[in-house]
């Protein structure tokens, strides 16, 4: 008996160096590398998922936080897979005696003893399960990861490692691909079944062998009942749903964008933007439906932003997204470079403003102008005469607007547009006055970043589409009365045919050719900008900004909200007077280096001579026309008074004393007017 106390030391000293023999032996085990590659992912502002793309290997491997899966998946799971996941140490003793009793006692392995940390360890390292060198390092490497890893890592690494058919890793990519949701909210069905699939993922794949995926199903039902997490109840009638007879495709939404957003940042596995998930699946839907009844070459981009935070919500690229197609899919066009036309004009128009060049109510002509070897025409070749500026914007006259690009200097126009954080581009490099009809290039974005500055008051800010990126300080453009001019102006424009006039500030332009089609509007939270055309530049015979691309946009702002947003009111330092209350130099603009001439037989009133002015207190007066197609139509301080006339010399009556303005309209509808003072 007195050699007993030395073999209890000696038990308890082979015991000891056993027990550092294997603390060694997990110390020292080489670990795989935890941080695999995962499907990099684009989401939205709230996180929904818009893009995924898969890792080099070709798989979907998306897996998920525990607080961002379904609760009772996770239960399920365990109580499946490994009851005493919590307890143990990554090896369950209790589980690898059942496991070689059932096996001794039914000459066939009946179960495995893997606990969920083991799987982990072989999906890690892609080993098998059954040979005993492969269960050794098994063992080894759960152990080592529960001394590395807490439990809710390790169940992560499982939420990402684990295959679910196919080129499927990763809960989420499963729910994805399976059920066509997230996650965090699934049903006991679904649940069950994506705990059956990885331990026969192929085998099980519900959409070829349904039979085999409703029997597994079936066994963990039953296994999470007698665990307690299931009731009865819930248990026979997940058994009853179908499991799922086809795979999903993975989201799509926003592809161009996507492409950019990846390619601005590679590193980043996960891209939160700026764009709203139902808004963009929305016009998406829309750019589709504008094609129809279009040619097969004909393509379209959408945008949309907020212009107080200059948040890009929205970022359709074309309707379809493909490479083989003939409207060229494949090609983003809101950042293609194209010609305006016509929608560079607000901002001439708010510089001159700014430049006390002219006021809404002033009056310019829109006559024959030459300047040197150029002279620029109105798009229907027509001639208005004198009218105010407000009209001549509304209409988008190019003569009065040239005539004022020719006043602030092409050079200011462009920087003004660089300043706006655009980046114009000129053929030759030296811009001319045609710039303000479109002879520079200009993207979808960048005329939507433009015009985002008019109900900013003249303050530009850079559009983004990173959440919470952080900005720079808004630019400065054009004064607070410019801006709110601007939009009263572009906000009484007719809507197009068929659409509701709701007040909504817009433009339309047509490049040179038919070539481009653009409508860009805003009211006072969103802007949005629409493109039609070819994307290799040919014509679109007969396409107008107005007629193609304007009705896109009046759907577009109902897609945003159902009602506009309004624009704030005139800033205190605004003048809004008639033309006769301002000042005597704003009254009437006439370019300085223009060379006014009448074109051969335009209508003209021949008398009296604008500007004169008559004296003796006439109650009517002589009116002497030339040219011009009968018969005409006369309207004196805007009230017709002669119609249908024949003559080329009428008498015209008048209301009393002070200003007259006679306008004189012929059978083809074009006019001249003059403005005369009756002393």
């Amino acid at each position: 008996m007195r050699f007993a106390p030395f073999v209890l030391v000696a038990v308890l000293l082979l015991a000891a160096a056993a027990r550092d023999g294997v603390d060694r032996w997990v110390a020292e085990t080489d670990l795989p590398d935890l941080l695999v590659d995962t499907s990099v992912q684009v989401i939205d502002r709230e996180g929904k998922l818009l893009r995924a793309y898969t890792v080099e290997d070709g798989l979907w491997r998306m897996g998920g936080r525990l607080n961002t899966v379904a609760p009772g998946y996770v239960e399920m799971l365990i109580a499946y897979e490994d009851g005493r996941f919590w307890t143990h140490g990554g090896v369950d003793p209790w589980a690898v005696l059942r496991a070689v009793s059932q096996t001794i006692w039914n000459g066939e392995v009946i179960s495995g003893g893997s606990t969920l940390t083991m799987q982990v360890a072989r999906l890690l390292e892609n080993s098998g399960t059954g040979a005993w060198r492969g269960k050794l390092r098994q063992v080894r490497l759960a152990l080592a990861l529960e001394r590395k890893l807490s439990k809710e890592g390790i169940l992560e690494l499982y939420l990402t490692h684990a295959p679910f058919g196919g080129n499927l890793e990763g809960i989420r990519a499963a729910t994805l691909a399976w059920f066509g949701k997230e996650p965090h909210r699934l049903t006991p069905a679904q649940a069950a079944l994506l705990v059956a699939l990885p331990q026969s993922p192929n085998g099980r794949r519900p959409d070829r062998f349904p039979n085999e995926a409703t029997e597994a199903r079936s066994r963990v039902l039953q296994r999470a009942v007698v665990a307690g997490v299931l009731s009865n109840d819930d248990a026979s009638a997940a058994v009853l749903t179908p499991v799922p007879n086809q795979r999903r495709a993975f989201p799509a939404i926003a592809s161009h964008m996507a492409d950019r957003v990846v390619a601005a940042r590679p590193e980043t596995v996960v891209h939160q933007t700026t764009l709203a998930r139902d808004l963009q699946m929305s016009l998406e839907t829309l750019a589709a439906k504008a094609l129809r009844g279009l040619e097969d070459r004909v393509s379209i981009a959408v945008m949309v932003a907020d212009h107080h935070s200059g948040e890009i919500l929205a970022s359709v690229g074309s309707a379809e997204y493909s490479e083989g197609d003939l409207r060229h899919g494949f090609i983003d066009m809101t950042q293609a470079r194209r010609s305006p036309g016509s929608t560079l004009k607000p901002l001439v128009y708010g510089l001159s403003f700014d430049q006390g060049l002219v006021h809404p109510e002033s009056m310019i002509s829109d006559a024959p102008v030459r300047f040197g070897s150029y002279a620029p025409q109105n798009f229907d070749g027509r001639f208005r005469g004198e009218l105010r500026v407000r009209e001549a914007l509304a209409q988008s006259l190019n003569l009065p607007v040239v005539l004022l690009t020719d006043e602030i200097g092409p050079a200011n126009l462009m920087a003004a547009m660089r300043k706006a954080g655009t980046a114009p581009e000129v053929p030759g490099g030296v811009a001319g006055l045609a710039v303000a009809l479109g002879g520079v290039g200009l993207s979808l974005e960048e005329l939507v970043q433009l015009y985002a500055l008019i109900p900013q008051g003249g303050l530009a800010q850079k559009l983004h589409w990173r959440l919470n990126e952080k900005l720079e300080k808004k630019q400065r453009v054009i004064s607070r009365s410019a801006a709110w001019h601007l939009g009263d102006i572009l906000s009484g424009i007719a809507p197009p045919n068929g659409a509701s006039r709701n007040g909504l500030a817009y433009k339309t332009g047509t490049s040179y050719g038919h070539r481009d089609t653009w409508a860009i509007g805003f009211d006072g939270q969103h802007v949005a900008g629409v493109w039609i055309g070819r994307p290799d530049g040919t014509p679109v015979p007969g396409a107008f900004g107005a007629e193609v691309a304007a009705p896109v946009l009046f759907e577009v702002f109902q897609r945003i909200a159902p009602e506009l947003s309004p624009l704030g009111p005139p800033p205190p330092e605004t003048l809004i007077v008639s033309t006769g209350q301002l000042p005597e130099p704003l009254r009437k603009f006439r370019g300085r280096n223009a060379l006014f001439e009448e074109p051969e037989g335009a209508l003209a009133v021949a008398f009296p001579p604008d500007g004169a002015t008559l004296e003796g207190g006439n109650s009517e007066v002589i009116l002497k026309v030339k040219n011009g197609a009968l018969p005409f139509t006369v309207l004196a301080n805007g009230a017709p008074v002669v119609q249908q006339s024949r003559m080329r010399e009428m008498v015209v009556p008048l209301t009393g004393k002070g200003s007259a303005t006679v306008t004189v309209i012929d059978a083809k509808g074009a006019s001249d007017r003059v403005t005369f003072w009756v002393d």
